[in-house]
């Protein structure tokens, strides 16, 4: 009945022979009681192709898709048409993780591609092949800065980071014995006084920062990498892939590590995920980099080829000598971003980013002419931005909703955050004026 099972009732009962178990049940006999679940699964009953098709699209038909103009991690852009197409063929989709270099030379070279395109996009002399998402790379930063200090495990994490971010570092940090201090913001930027002052006690690891922030405020850094490296702490730079192709590198302000989201760069939203990790750093610090590295070489015939150089996982070597336990790549999602600046180049992406600015500053004014709204905060920003709502913001975000509009998102009751990219038409922007008025 279930040909596809791969244990029959004998394979059972040898394996329990051989552990000294009578039956299944003894295999548990440790769990108390009150945990065991005393009835069926509520599991539904089996369905035919054609079934389970209808079903899934009347679960798909309940979402309803708005026009966006919230941000807060996640983007709207563009994604090339092709990409999903030549993302699908074999040559790249081949096994799940490249162990064997002479059979996965395909996923390998779009790996060592992303690492070279990423490495020039932040500014940074390296980058790994891709990490989970946005979040957990944040953690593994502030882990590579406690291991490159060696005798300090205090990172300071600016609360001008996300908050969804810090808490996600929060999670690691706990079990990993690292110590986690929150710098306030002021005005929307980086306490950089009460930050400086941090410093100066000679015993801080590294030092968080984001660009774009949590506001959408692009900050200044001038200075702020020698003010870390004079007391030896590492600077680490985290913010959303697409606005590198316009903005000040990581590279450009001094920092040691650049991470963040790479969702921006051609990834699709799709209800939450998936989403990528980049990670990005100096020659220095090469070895406390978690996950791995594709490097170019040439095989026994002297043609191109392309090998795993380092891969400080724990599947290669000693768990508690690996560089990260959960140092997840996202292959398929490494392709996508790939392809995506593959085909949009420098000239494209900067479009990209040329339009999400100007229509993010459009909707900014009009949104200030109407009345209801003042600025949260008097700073530069790039294509999101916070503003002050004299009304209430839930009631304003569902109505929106309600006719078909992801207004922002909210950070307070008095504050929304707003999101613009080159997806975004004028047409859009002046209706989603006259649902505000």
């Amino acid at each position: 009945m279930h040909r596809f099972f791969p244990h029959t009732d004998e394979d059972i009962k040898q394996m329990l022979d051989v552990i000294g178990v009578k039956d299944l049940k003894g295999l548990y006999a440790e769990i108390p009681e009150q945990l065991k679940l005393k009835k069926e699964l509520n599991l539904p009953e089996g369905m035919s192709e054609i079934e389970i098709r209808q079903r899934f699209h009347e679960l798909t038909d309940k979402n309803k898709e708005l026009v966006c103009f919230a941000g807060a991690g996640a983007y709207d852009h563009y994604t090339p048409s092709v990409i999903p197409y030549i993302a699908s063929r074999s040559e790249f989709c081949t096994s799940y993780t490249p162990y064997q270099a002479e059979i996965s030379q395909g996923t390998l070279q779009y790996i060592f591609e992303y690492q070279t395109m990423m490495a020039e996009l932040t500014g940074m002399d390296l980058s790994n092949a891709s990490m989970y998402d946005g979040t957990t790379v944040a953690a593994e930063a502030a882990a590579m800065c406690v291991a490159a200090a060696k005798k300090r495990n205090t990172v300071l994490v600016s609360e001008t980071v996300p908050a969804y971010i810090r808490e996600v570092m929060h999670t690691y940090a706990k079990y990993q014995d690292i110590r986690l201090e929150v710098i306030a913001d002021q005005n929307g930027q980086t306490d950089r006084d009460a930050l400086k002052n941090r410093l100066s006690q000679n015993d801080i690891a590294g030092v968080v920062v984001a660009q774009p922030n949590r506001y959408g405020i692009v900050e200044d850094f001038t200075g702020l990498a020698d003010e870390c490296h004079a007391t030896k702490a590492l600077l680490v730079i985290n913010g959303p892939a697409s606005p590198l192709g316009s903005l000040r590198t990581p590279g450009e302000w001094g920092a040691d590590i650049a991470c963040g989201e790479a969702q921006s760069l051609g990834i699709p939203l799709n209800y939450g995920g998936p989403y990528i990790g980049y990670l990005c750093t100096t020659n220095a610090l090469i070895r406390k980099l978690p996950g791995r590295i594709v490097g170019e070489t040439t095989d026994a015939n002297g043609q191109r080829a392309f090998v795993l150089t380092m891969q400080a996982r724990e599947q290669h070597i000693r768990r508690e000598k690996a560089t990260s336990n959960i140092c997840t790549s996202q292959g398929l999602m490494c392709l996508y971003v790939t392809i995506y600046l593959s085909l949009m180049g420098k000239q494209g992406l900067s479009e990209v980013n040329t339009q999400s600015y100007a229509k993010a500053h459009l909707l900014h004014d009009e949104l200030l002419k109407t009345g209801k709204f003042a600025k949260a905060f008097d700073a530069p920003f790039f294509n999101e931005f916070c503003l002050s709502y004299n009304g209430n913001v839930d009631e304003l975000l569902n109505k929106c909703a309600e006719k078909g509009y992801l207004a922002g998102v909210k950070i307070d009751d008095h504050k929304i955050l707003f999101a613009v990219t080159e997806k975004r038409t004028e047409e859009e922007i002046y209706k989603l004026i006259d649902l505000v008025k």
